[in-house]
């Protein structure tokens, strides 16, 4: 075996949120845990949420979005376990339901049949949180055994700044 065939491999299912720009951070984190990385992002995120050109050139894959053809060759490997971040409203409430409508939600609800480790960092705003819709997602989610950091609501502290996003929470968790 080669020594990249050996190193675990991590999806990272990258959400339509600002803060997604930033995923950058949680690949090269990924990587130095000996991690080699796959992105998968929503295809909302891809019109322009992060860097995808970068982002290849980070993980050497390209970033998925769209279902490949039975003929296609499968880009990356099974995964050993899955990150989302940032994970939206509109993500967590879909994968609770088992709505599988794109790449990234199908691959979210067949890691949960898998058994995978999945580890998930919402960035959803306080007034989408309370919804109780959101809060029965996360209690479902959490009972398949998806492990969530704290939220993210991007509001600014009373100093004026905002907090940041520790996207290395999410590879603690797993």
């Amino acid at each position: 075996m080669t020594e990249q065939a050996e190193r675990p491999f991590l999806y990272v299912v990258v959400c339509a949120a600002g803060i997604a720009a930033g995923v950058s951070k949680l690949i090269s984190a990924a990587q130095e845990r000996n991690w080699q990385v796959g992105v998968i992002a929503t295809p909302v995120a891809m019109g322009g949420f992060f860097d995808a050109a970068a982002v290849e050139a980070q993980t050497g894959r390209p970033v998925r979005s769209a279902w490949r053809t039975p003929a296609d060759p499968r880009p990356f490997p099974p995964p050993d376990a899955v990150v989302v971040a940032p994970a939206t409203f509109n993500t967590v409430n879909k994968w609770a339901a088992g709505i599988a409508d794109t790449l990234a939600l199908g691959t979210l609800c067949e890691a949960v049949g898998m058994g995978v480790p999945i580890a998930v960092l919402p960035c959803v705003a306080d007034t989408l949180a309370a919804h109780p819709a959101y809060r029965d997602s996360l209690a479902r989610l959490r009972g398949m055994g998806v492990r969530f950091g704290a939220a993210y609501t991007g509001e600014a502290r009373p100093d004026g700044g905002r907090p940041d996003f520790t996207w290395e929470r999410a590879l603690d968790l797993l």
